[in-house]
């Protein structure tokens, strides 16, 4: 530690360490060989209030090295049900939340450092993180943020000059990560596993103030809870699926309370349309498969709603049909939600009977058929307005599609929408570019192999912009070609 601490600009408010003092443990991160900033994200160090420009000194904060003025560095404790198993006790094995800080929208924000070393909760693992899966999470979570669906952020990748062996010996780095909170399903679960329900209720309380401060005013303040959580989550999940985004372990230490996108490990969005599309390398069962997200989202509430049973009513069975009624809730706000998403996406602006039938007959037309899902819907837009859309031949075998594609043409005859018009409102909800697997396992190969992170850089760029065409960037729109293979991602761990 040097004897004068960094300044970061702006000013820590540190509600969690402060309020929940048994709800974690403090430490600090290990000091780093020989930290290097790699990326600082200007905007969003902006919206934070951030002043610091200095490299070398966001390097020594960012790879843990050194503590900031303000900061209270701690990681938290968490359970979690992974992959259906429970673990009682899991908590920030490489991680450390600094602090807090409101930002310039006056939002509260986690500011969190992901690969900083051990903590008391690491669990055998050195705590430390590759360049790789820093690089990784920072493009998809900021890619997710330009489509407009709710994620943590990436502020800062810091390489921290450490080989950190994994199958083989890799760049170290460090990841700077924000977050409305990173309270989780998990951090519920552990002190109900503890039967601690004073501390349970201690974070219910918390999380009502913090996130959900209306619910204060409720009757039922606690079952209100489960209710935002449950709408929150719908919503997310709903837009993942829009999008083609497969999250690959939703264990529940993965579900935030706060409704985002958390944890970029084992994830990836499709190229290829696959209702069982699966990426991860640990889910030896597609109990996470793309299909299956909405179910498993359910899953995880239902297990939230079991830790806050004694805070809804005194009788259990009042407490347990109210609770369930209120996880059974989450099918329709999801299904409200995705079909919606769809009909913007089909150029639909009104509701009718038959529209999600017609919806799920384009996914059924797509299966198997080899079509990529980010391009069919541009090319729809195309189809309106020109006659020479590339739709019928992204299909291996298009008669369905075909045959679909006039049911639809029949549909939008019930609006009275020029199609010009029509076509730019669907290129307003479907993406150009999304975070294609082989552009970003290009980036990161040029970046850990050559030091090279022009890639990286250009990535990002494209990906900032991915309804707006961009002259030169046609690449970025296409999938993988066939010499990629299959794609299998890990946890990064």
């Amino acid at each position: 530690m040097s004897t004068q601490q960094i300044a970061l600009g702006f000013s820590f408010d540190n509600s969690y360490a402060k309020q929940l003092q048994e709800f974690y443990v403090a430490c600090e991160g290990d000091k780093a060989p020989a930290p290097v900033l790699i990326k600082l994200n200007q905007p969003l160090a902006k919206q934070l209030g951030m002043s610091n420009t200095n490299a070398e000194q966001l390097a020594q904060v960012f790879s843990g090295s050194e503590v900031p003025v303000g900061a209270t560095p701690i990681a938290q404790v968490y359970a979690g049900h992974q992959f259906g198993g429970f673990s009682p006790q899991l908590g920030d094995g490489r991680a450390l939340l600094l602090g807090e800080v409101v930002d310039t929208c006056d939002a509260r924000q986690d500011i969190q450092l992901k690969g900083s070393g051990r903590t008391p909760f690491s669990r055998g693992g050195d705590g430390k993180a590759v360049l790789g899966a820093i690089l990784r999470e920072y493009v998809l979570s900021e890619a997710m943020h330009a489509l407009g669906i709710a994620t943590t952020r990436a502020l800062a990748v810091v390489a921290t000059g450490e080989p950190i062996y994994r199958t083989r010996y890799l760049p170290g780095a460090v990841l700077t990560r924000v977050a409305a909170s990173h309270i989780r399903v998990g951090t519920f679960q552990f002190f109900a596993a503890q039967g601690e329900q004073d501390k349970l209720k201690q974070l219910a309380d918390y999380t009502i103030a913090r996130h959900y401060p209306a619910l204060k005013q409720s009757a039922q303040p606690y079952l209100d809870l489960i209710i935002a959580v449950r709408d929150k989550q719908a919503q997310l999940i709903a837009q993942w699926m829009l999008v083609g985004f497969v999250h690959g372990v939703m264990n529940t230490d993965n579900m935030t309370i706060s409704g985002e996108t958390i944890d970029y490990g084992p994830c990836a969005f499709m190229d290829h349309y696959d209702a069982n599309a699966l990426f991860s390398s640990i889910d030896q069962e597609g109990r996470y498969a793309y299909s299956n997200q909405p179910a498993m989202a359910q899953w995880g509430l239902a297990r939230f709603a079991e830790t806050l049973l004694p805070f809804i009513s005194d009788n259990t069975d009042a407490a347990i049909a109210a609770a369930t009624e209120a996880v059974k809730g989450f099918w329709p706000v999801f299904k409200l939600h995705w079909l919606n998403g769809m009909r913007a996406k089909l150029g639909l602006t009104t509701a009718a009977d038959g529209d999600e039938a017609l919806c799920e007959q384009l996914l059924a037309s797509m299966q198997s058929q080899n079509v990529d899902y980010t391009q069919l819907f541009r090319q729809l837009a195309v189809a309106l307005t020109q006659a020479g859309s590339d739709a019928d031949n992204l299909f291996t075998d298009p008669a369905l599609f075909i045959k679909w594609k006039q049911t639809w043409l029949n549909r939008l005859e019930q609006e009275p929408i020029p199609p010009t018009k029509r076509a730019k409102m669907m290129d307003a909800v479907n993406p150009i570019y999304i975070a294609r697997n082989h552009q970003v396992e290009a980036a990161i190969e040029a970046a850990e192999q050559h030091n090279d992170y022009v890639p990286f850089e250009a990535l990002l760029a494209v990906l900032a912009q991915p309804y707006s065409p961009q002259v030169g960037k046609d690449d970025y729109s296409l999938p993988a070609p066939a010499s990629f293979g299959a794609f299998t991602t890990y946890c990064g761990t």
